[in-house]
């Protein structure tokens, strides 16, 4: 029997690890704050990978492990396979949760004086969507670590026009 931490205890701990870099460690410094949630992502999402992958033989190009992320390696991690996979076969991928599980779970005061826009073209430029993107940093690290671990160097980043819809884009460095 594998060890299971509960969900409300994850959420709990993403949610404070954002919170304490950003308004406490780099209070002034939001890129530094991300790129230090995204690096402890990427340890977890490394480890990961190594647990998950160890009977395993290593996958032969990039699609093949691009898969496993999104079935085995999601389902570990989220219960459920991500939604849609999409490539243009020239090393970058676009997986897209409809229903991304720590998006789902977070509210935005509606009486906050930046409350999230009607128009999904204005979230982008929010000061509410900053605040959202900075606990995409986390899941960007891990599907990075568990690259990387398998083999395949490459940038993430994530999209978030559609709560809780979420597309993380994967960049193959040649």
């Amino acid at each position: 029997m594998g060890r299971e931490v509960s969900e409300s205890c994850i959420d709990s701990l993403l949610t404070e690890m954002v919170s304490s870099y950003c308004n406490h460690f780099y209070a002034n410094k939001p890129e530094l704050a991300a790129r230090r949630i995204e690096a402890i992502g990427y340890q977890v999402g490394h480890q990961l990978s190594e647990r998950y992958t160890m009977e395993r033989p290593r996958f032969s190009d990039h699609l093949e492990a691009i898969k496993f992320i999104c079935k085995d390696f999601w389902s570990e991690l989220f219960k459920k396979q991500i939604d849609n996979l999409k490539t243009n076969h020239r090393g970058t991928f676009v997986l897209q949760d409809n229903r991304f599980r720590w998006l789902a779970r977070m509210s935005l005061d509606p009486t906050a004086d930046d409350a999230v826009p009607q128009d999904p073209a204005d979230f982008a430029e929010s000061k509410a969507a900053q605040a959202m993107s900075m606990y995409l940093y986390f899941p960007c690290g891990i599907i990075r670590g568990a690259l990387s671990n398998l083999g395949i160097p490459c940038a993430v980043s994530a999209d978030i026009s559609n709560l809780p819809a979420c597309s993380f884009v994967v960049r193959i460095k040649a």
